[in-house]
This record gives C-alpha cells, structure tokens and sequence, in this order.
C-alpha cells in the first residue's frame, strides 16, 4: 500500500519543501493552501498522479470538511499515514498589544491552531486506516520565547504544543502526534515565483546559531520524516533551531 502525506500550507515555505521531500520518497502527497498561485505552482513540480492540490482555508470548518472528503475519495481504500499541520500566519508581528483587535488576535489562532484541530478531526478516520499513522503539528520556537509585540503568534504555537500532548494521549496508540518547533528558517526561495528571492544573511546572523548558520526547510523535512518513522516517540516537541535558543547572548 502506498504511503500517503498530507501537508496544510504545504505550496510554499516549509510546507512545499514538505511536499517535495515527501514526493520523493514515493509517497502520495495532498497539499491544502489557501494561496492559489502558489498551489498552481506546487502542482506543477509533481505529477498529478501522487499528487493532489486543495485550494481551503484550514481555520474554515466548512472548507476543511470539504477537503477531506475530497482526500478520502482521492484514497480510495487506502489509509492516509500522516497528517502534517503547518499552516500558519508567517508574520509574527501585530502591534502594541492595546491596538490588537480581536479580529486580528483571532486570525492567528484560527491559522494555526484551530486550523490544527480542525484537520486533525477530519483526518482522523483515515489516519486510523494505516499501522503507524501519526500526526506532526508544525510549532515554532516563538512558543518557548517571544519578541516584542507577538502575542497572537505565540499564543496560538503554544496552544499548538499543548494541543500535541493532548492529542497524543488520547490518540494512541493507533495515531502518534509530535510537534516540531522550527527556528530561524529561511524560506524565501521556497516561496511562489513572485515573492521569491535569494537569501543574504550576515556573519553575526550565522554566529547567533551554534550550528553555524540559518536553518533551510529540508531541516524540518528531515525532521518530520524521522518523527513519521519513530514509532515510540510520541507527545513530543522536537527543537530544530541550529541551537539558537540554548545559546545566551549578551549585550555589552
């Protein structure tokens, strides 16, 4: 049986290096963006036989259900191994907090984390069709440390991370679900064609991780692709920051 993925924000960023690794490797791949440029552009470089594109706005209950009713006609029979919720708002910024709307603070959760709950109950059934499935929700390190003026951002990653330990009591055994909780990446050439551009990061930029520089998207690829095959790991946050935030910086 062919193994099936299915990726949210998965046409650009870290979600189309996601889908791109995955493809790769054989396995069936489902992209779910609400950008439909960058799904038209993501469709492009798979086959359209592994490949399905769902143009849906994951924080939407209506637009998720459709979708994944959608994947299990696409399925068959067969199971969907693993869910990955990546979606998100990539801005972290919103303002001094006495300016935030709740309209805006209500955005970055619904990107993100009801986006999570939502994919993840549609996804259940046929997630339990597989031996092994596993959910992977896709963090950040903003939910462990913050910059000014984020409150939206980091709430809604955090809620994120307790979201995955909850979910993994209550999932397993047949479903595992894990976090990965990214650092600086550098998605700017995974980007559609219009806001792609070439990365140039400084010395100091580099030197601020321990692993010696900026993270790329097949960090986290890679990441989740061991999280899929670790079959006793579970409830867990994996940190894939270069080291960047066990690394103490001072200020003269």
């Amino acid at each position: 049986m062919d193994k099936a993925i299915a990726i949210t924000g998965g046409a650009a960023g870290i979600g189309r290096a996601l889908a791109l690794h995955f493809h790769g490797m054989g396995w069936r791949v489902a992209v779910l963006d609400s950008d439909a440029d960058a799904l038209r552009e993501v469709s492009q470089l798979m086959p359209k036989a592994r490949f399905l594109g769902l143009r849906c706005d994951v924080g939407r209950e209506a637009q998720v259900r459709r979708a994944f009713e959608r994947i299990a006609t696409w399925l068959g029979e067969d199971a969907l191994t693993c869910l990955v919720n990546n979606a998100g708002i990539a801005d972290p910024y919103c303002g001094p907090l006495e300016d935030l709307s709740l309209g805006d603070w209500q955005r970055w959760i619904d990107a993100s984390l009801t986006a999570a709950f939502l994919c993840s109950r549609e996804a259940l059934p046929l997630l339990r069709r597989a031996e092994g499935a596993s959910i992977v929700n896709v963090s950040s390190t903003r939910a462990l440390m913050s910059e000014p003026d984020t409150y939206g951002y980091a709430a809604a990653k955090g809620g994120l991370d307790s979201l995955t330990h909850a979910m993994s009591v209550s999932l397993g055994p047949a479903v595992r679900v894990n976090a990965v909780l990214p650092g600086w990446i550098e998605t700017a050439p995974w980007q559609k064609a219009a806001s792609r551009k070439e990365p140039d990061h400084s010395a100091a930029a580099r030197r601020q991780h321990p692993a010696g520089r900026v993270g790329l998207p097949e960090d986290i690829a890679g990441a989740v692709e061991w999280l899929v095959d670790a079959g006793f790991v579970t409830g867990q946050r994996i940190v894939v920051d270069g080291g960047m935030t066990v690394k103490m910086i001072y200020t003269d």
